[in-house]
């Protein structure tokens, strides 16, 4: 069967709510309403602003309530994992200049440039975004260091012999109380997250310097796997004024370096090539829909929260309004499960004794009124200035798009704006779940993407300065704070 071509966002009059004519292109006519959106805008940004002020004042009087060294909270700067330290470093220099280039040449390139070379074009620029905001913090603090320390998964890469061994007795070690249990981010998330670094170890990448370039190098493409999507249901349009913003995401201070990164770009990817199986604009459909099923299963035994990501692959199917990859996802996904249980390890025990270790920790103390909220606040930083006001656009939009998903899909920025409203709500999911207080701005970094995107809604002529927004705000939380994990 002939792919279907990828649907192009031309601004076509009426199609998603823009309007038509010579308004459409600045007359005197939509001066005004231009004047309000841009208001609107600002006001958005400026609630954000106060919102993320109110969350590190209030933070800071809860935390008077001593519990340890760092307070009821358990965090050295709330709402975020880090702590107060003004500094510089060797990636200094080189975050000055991709931003720089970003800021004033990439808008015009990701218009010009032909597709098959702005997607690897995005991908550097994400990695050298993330390379060089790691490297402010140092080599073997802010890269070598990261993913060795007591809580992290390459101290338990030695004591995994035997992977059916391994998986047999994984749940056994997951309470605080256990024998030999395992460091917090191991317990934290099934075995498919250790075994991935077990895995580069004995292939010769052992050590922390090729873990953190795995995860910089899989968590930074997911800017790709993003703009991907949005191509397929939104058309190239949008994808191309998203790519800059993709490129330059405040969340690569989180990506260099986290096995969250990494989790981010797996999922990402997942989602990608289940769009473009359901919008068939690709030459090999079944296949990407049997590649969106494997990375779909992998991210299951990566971590336990991505499985509210099915929220966001329903609206991909509604976006499409097809169901016809979803045999081939099943089968791409159903060989993990397979793989797993018979091994031993039973996702849904892992989970529950996860759960009861998780209130054994830091859970049982940080107050869920607190971080409720102030979990929301933190992802001011993680998504950008920019993001927060095109959420408010998309926002705007996403009631009429909704509705009119009953007679025909929207398509252009009625689509974008569902896109990112299902990410948005698999964030609110799992902000209400009680399982993710604190340490958002990291644990939150596979819903986040997703956000971004929302930027394309902005005015094109407004994009330089938000992009300089997003740039100063990542580099003033990489030089002002040293930020956990």
């Amino acid at each position: 069967m002939t792919p279907r071509p990828v649907r192009q966002d031309r601004g076509c009059a009426g199609r998603d709510g823009e309007p038509a004519g010579p308004a459409a292109h600045g007359t005197a006519a939509t001066t005004p309403a231009r004047k309000r959106a841009g208001r609107r805008d600002l006001w958005a940004v400026a609630a954000a602003v106060v919102l993320f002020v109110l969350a590190v004042g209030v933070g800071n009087v809860v935390n008077r309530t001593v519990y340890g060294t760092e307070g009821i909270l358990r965090l050295g700067w709330p709402p975020l994992y880090a702590s107060w330290l003004p500094h510089v470093g060797p990636g200094t220099p080189a975050a000055l200049v991709v931003a720089a280039l970003v800021v004033i040449h990439g808008p015009r390139i990701a218009r010009r440039l032909r597709w098959r070379a702005l997607v690897p074009a995005v991908w550097g620029a994400s990695m050298a975004w993330t390379w060089s905001l790691a490297l402010v913090d140092g080599w073997q603090r802010g890269i070598a260091g990261r993913l060795t320390s007591s809580m992290e998964y390459l101290r338990s890469v030695a004591d995994v012999r035997e992977v059916p061994a391994f998986l047999r007795d994984f749940t056994q070690h997951i309470l605080a109380d256990s024998p030999h249990n395992w460091p917090a981010h191991v317990a934290g998330h099934p075995p498919g997250a250790l075994l991935t670094f077990v895995g580069l170890d004995r292939i010769g990448l052992g050590g922390g310097a090729w873990a953190a370039a795995w995860c910089i190098t899989i968590g930074s493409s997911g800017a790709v796997a993003v703009m991907v999507t949005v191509r397929a249901l939104c058309g190239e349009r949008l994808a191309r004024l998203a790519a800059p913003f993709l490129a330059l995401a405040p969340a690569a201070v989180w990506i260099g370096v986290s096995a969250d990164g990494y989790f981010a770009g797996v999922s990402a990817w997942a989602i990608a090539l289940l769009a473009l199986a359901t919008t068939r604009t690709t030459r090999a459909p079944r296949l990407a829909a049997l590649g969106a099923g494997l990375l779909l299963g992998l991210t299951w035994y990566l971590s336990y929260g991505l499985t509210v990501l099915a929220v966001l692959g329903v609206a991909v199917l509604l976006l499409a309004r097809s169901a016809r990859p979803l045999p081939y996802v099943l089968a791409g996904a159903v060989p993990w499960v397979v793989g797993f249980t018979s091994l031993g390890f039973w996702w849904p025990e892992g989970y529950a004794t996860l759960v009861e270790r998780y209130y054994q920790g830091a859970a049982k103390v940080r107050p869920y009124t607190y971080f409720v909220w102030a979990n929301l606040a933190a992802q001011v930083v993680t998504v950008g200035l920019a993001t927060v006001a095109g959420l408010g656009r998309a926002v705007g939009r996403l009631s009429p798009a909704v509705r009119g998903m009953r007679r025909v899909a929207p398509r252009g920025r009625g689509a974008l704006s569902v896109l990112v409203g299902a990410a948005l709500c698999v964030m609110l999911l799992a902000d209400v779940s009680g399982m993710s207080k604190a340490e958002t701005e990291r644990i939150w970094l596979p819903f986040a993407l997703w956000l971004l995107p929302a930027c394309a809604l902005l005015p094109r002529r407004t994009h330089g300065w938000w992009l300089a927004a997003q740039a100063v705000l990542a580099l003033l939380v990489n030089h002002l704070l040293l930020t956990g994990w």
